[in-house]
């Protein structure tokens, strides 16, 4: 895992924030500091994303936060031609990645894949995230990235 030295996303996109109740404030938090949180119960220890105040596995309430590592695997893909949002009108197209974390229940997460927005990807390839960050931006806030993991930095 490496810090993203620029931004990859063009401004005038929303900042992404935690809800007004707070439930996903610690994996916000922890993208700022450079760290993959996820939830994992503290009753029977099952992974879950995204927040929720009960444990989808045994319903206890509260479950806890662990740092995971971002490193997993392509387990479904989309190279995007239409924006999604007038900010990245230029910057089509891109690659939309589901990724299933290496070490946490089989969690899968969506984020970007960096690099030539037309190069091959293949189910299963290995990826690592990239934490982009947005000390100056109003509120700060950090992102997580994908790069293929046998791309060089």
């Amino acid at each position: 895992m490496r810090r993203a030295s620029t931004a990859y996303l063009p401004e005038g996109l929303p900042i992404p924030v935690a809800e007004a109740d707070g439930l996903s404030a610690p994996f916000w938090k922890g993208l700022i500091e450079g760290r993959l949180l996820v939830q994992r119960c503290r009753h029977c220890a099952s992974f879950q994303f995204g927040p929720e105040w009960i444990c989808h596995a045994c319903h206890e309430f509260d479950p806890g936060w662990v740092e995971v590592s971002p490193k997993g695997r392509i387990f479904s893909w989309e190279r995007a031609w239409h924006p999604s949002h007038p900010a990245v009108r230029d910057n089509v197209p891109y690659i939309a990645v589901l990724v299933e974390l290496k070490d946490a229940g089989r969690i899968r997460l969506v984020g970007n894949l960096l690099g030539n927005p037309r190069q091959t990807v293949k189910i299963g390839a290995e990826v690592e995230g990239v934490f982009e960050q947005h000390p100056d931006a109003d509120p700060p806030h950090g992102l997580l990235q994908w790069k293929l993991a046998d791309q060089r930095n």
